[in-house]
């Protein structure tokens, strides 16, 4: 009987990538560190490339129901003034949308579709990865239960989707420390709030000290759209804690220098006062690793290569991870070839976008629009040319893999 391919995480990356092993014939198991899968977390956005692999799941239907199909991003200043705008997803010619989508929903749609196909049996939560052995057969994977009792499972390899903090990244580089804070905070969460713009929207207001982000993630109720904001502020001098999707604040944390920026087509204020639950989630990333391997286990997602919330790219990469691992392992009878080709194609890639990211990507043209003009302008092509603009955004895409021509193709 051919052994599994372990995965050690069941978010949407690790989820994913058992999705596609499993509709390539490879029998996986994914073991998840927690005792219950929960829609925790707040929206995310799927670009149209990691869209693709999971409507060829066959969940585009699924998707349409719980998502909003994003038909533009916009980037204002902090008076409210647009400063760049181009349309997204199937508004911009690719033949897959983007997706905003509560990150939690996504995460059950995708549990629930491994066990629907793979049976019950294939998600066993409360294991938390420990360490691994690799042998001449395979990889021996060793988790703790929430009793603390160790169990060993044999497998062909070890994928380790097990996040930014993950245990077997820290195993292979146990003196990188902790994850690397970028001087700012975000501080998320939803509202039940008035429809802005066509209601299938993405903006983002301010400059990189201080921002505020907003999009629907589908919900409607009495004429509101459930809507996913990110107050972003520089906070230099803060003690970095470990990212935890669960740190809950509240507003007066944040809001002050938010307070009048209401503008004629949406209220900000309005949005951060109404919230629900909101999170306090440091800007964190990692440095790029010279490699992702020891022998039969690789990392994936997060685990390899985590960035910053920039350009809308942290997820949509991991699914990108988990579809090239699948192919690959599908491709190759060696193992080793498979990884060598997995990771000589992903690792360049996501490390490029790591340092981007940190050059604030995209969300560039408006730290250019605070710098050039702090007052204001009456027309930002006075301020930065549009060929400059379209610069910016046409470079973010080509680097990130998603421009119209790629996808499509």
């Amino acid at each position: 009987m051919e052994k599994p391919i372990i995965i050690a995480g069941a978010g949407p990356v690790g989820l994913t990538l058992a999705l596609l092993l499993h509709k390539a014939g490879h029998p996986v198991k994914v073991y998840e560190a927690v005792s219950e899968l929960k829609p925790l977390g707040v929206g995310i956005n799927l670009l149209p490339h990691s869209v693709r692999v999971l409507h060829q799941l066959g969940l585009e239907d699924a998707l349409n129901k719980i998502a909003v199909r994003t038909s533009a991003l916009h980037y204002y200043n902090k008076f409210g003034q647009r400063v760049w705008a181009e349309p997204r997803g199937l508004d911009a010619g690719y033949q897959y949308p983007q997706y905003s989508i509560h990150r939690g929903k996504l995460q059950l749609l995708l549990f629930n579709e491994v066990i629907a196909r793979l049976g019950t049996d294939a998600v066993l939560t409360s294991h938390k990865l420990e360490s691994w052995d690799n042998t001449n057969k395979g990889i021996t994977a060793n988790f703790k239960q929430a009793n603390g009792q160790t169990v060993s499972l044999d497998g062909r390899c070890l994928i380790a989707a097990d996040g930014i903090n993950s245990v077997a990244r820290k195993t292979l580089y146990p003196n990188e420390g902790d994850p690397i804070y970028g001087g700012r905070i975000l501080w998320r969460g939803t509202t039940l709030a008035p429809k802005f713009l066509d209601g299938k929207t993405m903006f983002m207001a301010g400059h990189q000290d201080c921002k505020f982000v907003a999009y629907p993630i589908g919900e409607e109720e009495n004429g509101r759209l459930l809507t996913n904001w990110i107050a972003e502020l520089s906070v230099p001098d803060w003690k970095p804690e470990v990212q935890d999707w669960n740190r809950a604040v509240d507003v007066a944390k944040f809001k002050t220098p938010f307070e009048d920026w209401k503008f004629a087509w949406v209220d900000i204020p309005s949005i951060i006062e109404n919230g629900n639950d909101v999170y306090e989630f440091p800007l964190s990333d990692r440095d790029p690793l010279p490699s992702w391997r020891d022998d039969k286990l690789m990392l994936i997602g997060d685990a390899a290569h985590p960035m910053y919330p920039i350009g809308s790219n942290g997820a949509s990469q991991g699914i990108l991870d988990a579809e090239k691992m699948s192919i690959e392992i599908s491709a190759c009878a060696a193992l080793a070839d498979a990884f060598d080709n997995y990771e000589n194609e992903r690792r360049p890639a996501t490390s490029k976008i790591v340092l981007l990211n940190r050059q604030n990507g995209p969300e560039q043209v408006m730290q250019l629009a605070e710098e050039r003009a702090p007052q204001g302008f009456d027309n930002i092509e006075s301020v930065i040319p549009h060929s400059e603009l379209e610069e910016i955004a046409s470079r973010y895409k080509q680097t990130a893999g998603f421009t119209v021509d790629a996808v499509n193709r």
